[in-house]
């Protein structure tokens, strides 16, 4: 039993189901669910994500989950209603995968699974839109983003593996956009390798990109349409709404695809200001951008809410660039607010905003971030599964801990894996699902963690 109780069912029930996992490392018991909720501070909204159990769950800040779509795979997007016809409830997800045999495509990994088909699914789980069949080579090959346009097109970050010339590889893991007409016909199409010397790299870093060691090369993670913004509308063509914009993890740049031209408009990195100690210690801001490395979900924060215009990035200060970055080995990772056009940060969140170390705050693969209308800001610290709500200031006020496990094998030892982490999440307005789908919006006050204690067994 605990010796002090949990105040709120949820956590307590949360926290009992934890034990009857197999110890492993890091901490072996620790609570689950919702774990903390401050109603009056929060925005107030579901939450979407895909758990270790491939299902997508719509969840309320309490924790309950409101609504699933099953077989969901490990990504799932709720799709706006503004740019759907009014459509309440619709999300992404992943149908149809395949072994990729043969393709030697993760290190370490001969096969892995690939994307034969996604499609749209209504509030009760019906495909109304599937792209797979008519893809190039007869697979999506998604990875990673989608989103639905205003025209009703949809747009696909898709994968591509061909020889492309001058790469040590013999073939490549590339980086393709497509543009998918409501009766899944490709429209458009763009193509990473073609672009390669508008990134920005120097003759050297590109001789490094060649010889790639990986076929993935960029690992391209994320995909956003720029969308209506204060910059387009004060003449800069550069962020014409109709843009995308993309970031490649494994070469640390973020840049803007000109939709008319397929030309790179707009680029932050490869290369960054270098911030002495001192600077990074005094955490001044506004301040030029310094070092990003291994970053996800960078996007233009739409109109409407506080920072618009800004970029927003969920940089994850992990091992990567060409040559590598150099990054702290005990740092952690940070949120930042970009002015895209003074290249300077204007917001960011690190563990020491909340009262911690800053390896506190840590994840060096996959996360994301969102703002929120509140001016708060939406977190997904994907690595621990864990989710949460921060004010400005960086005070914590919703936070809720993955308790769908993902269960498997280890390929080498037979041991027993599992793990809680999560690709992303996404906030989800009370608005864009049917009326009538439940949501409890009650304080969760956490114990005091010095006197969080379990007690042996009778």
């Amino acid at each position: 039993m605990f010796q002090t109780p949990l105040r709120h069912p949820a956590l307590w029930a949360a926290a009992c189901l934890v034990p009857a996992l197999a110890a492993h490392a890091g901490p072996s018991v620790f609570p689950t669910g919702t774990t903390r909720y401050d109603p009056a501070k929060a925005y107030n909204s579901y939450i979407l994500f895909s758990g270790g159990d491939n299902i997508a769950h719509l969840i309320d800040m309490n924790g309950n989950s409101v609504h699933e779509w099953k077989d969901a795979a490990a990504h799932s997007t709720a799709i706006d209603p503004a740019v759907n016809g009014g459509k309440l409830g619709h999300v992404f997800v992943t149908l149809d995968t395949v072994e990729g045999k043969g393709t030697d495509l993760v290190p370490g990994q001969v096969n892995r699974r690939v994307t034969k088909t996604i499609g749209e699914l209504d509030w009760d789980g019906n495909a109304v839109w599937r792209f797979g069949d008519q893809a190039p080579g007869g697979a999506a090959q998604q990875h990673h983003d989608w989103a639905r346009l205003p025209n009703g097109n949809t747009v696909v970050l898709a994968n591509r593996v061909h020889p492309v010339k001058g790469f040590k590889q013999p073939q490549v893991l590339d980086d393709v956009v497509y543009e998918v007409d409501p009766a899944g016909k490709v429209v458009w199409q763009w193509l990473a390798s073609e672009h390669l010397g508008e990134f920005g790299f120097t003759p050297a870093e590109l001789k490094l990109v060649r010889n790639a060691d990986i076929p993935d090369y960029l690992h391209v993670n994320n995909l956003k349409v720029v969308g209506p913004n204060r910059w387009f509308a004060g003449g800069d063509q550069r962020f014409a709404p109709e843009n995308l914009l993309f970031d490649s993890r494994n070469a640390n740049f973020i840049a803007i695809i000109d939709k008319k031209t397929g030309k790179i408009a707009w680029r932050l990195g490869p290369h960054y200001q270098t911030a002495s100690r001192e600077e990074q210690l005094a955490r001044n801001l506004p301040r030029p951008v310094d070092q990003i490395s291994a970053q996800h979900d960078a996007h233009i924060i739409p109109e409407g809410l506080p920072g618009a215009g800004n970029l927003l990035v969920f940089d994850n200060q992990g091992v990567a660039g060409y040559p590598p970055a150099s990054v702290p080995r005990t740092g952690g990772s940070r949120v930042l607010e970009i002015d895209p056009i003074k290249n300077q940060i204007v917001w960011q969140y690190t563990g020491e905003d909340s009262g911690g170390p800053s390896w506190s705050f840590r994840s060096t693969h996959i996360s994301a971030a969102r703002r929120l209308p509140n001016g708060n800001t939406f977190i997904d610290e994907g690595q621990s599964g864990r989710l949460f709500q921060v004010t400005p200031q960086g005070e914590i006020v919703w936070e809720y801990v993955n308790p769908y496990f993902r269960k498997g094998k280890d390929t080498l030892t037979g041991r027993d894996t599992a793990n809680n982490q999560l690709y992303r999440g996404q906030p989800v307005p009370y608005a864009w699902v049917p009326a009538g789908t439940p949501h409890g919006e009650k304080a969760v006050v956490p114990p005091e963690l010095g006197q969080f204690h379990l007690t042996a067994a009778p």
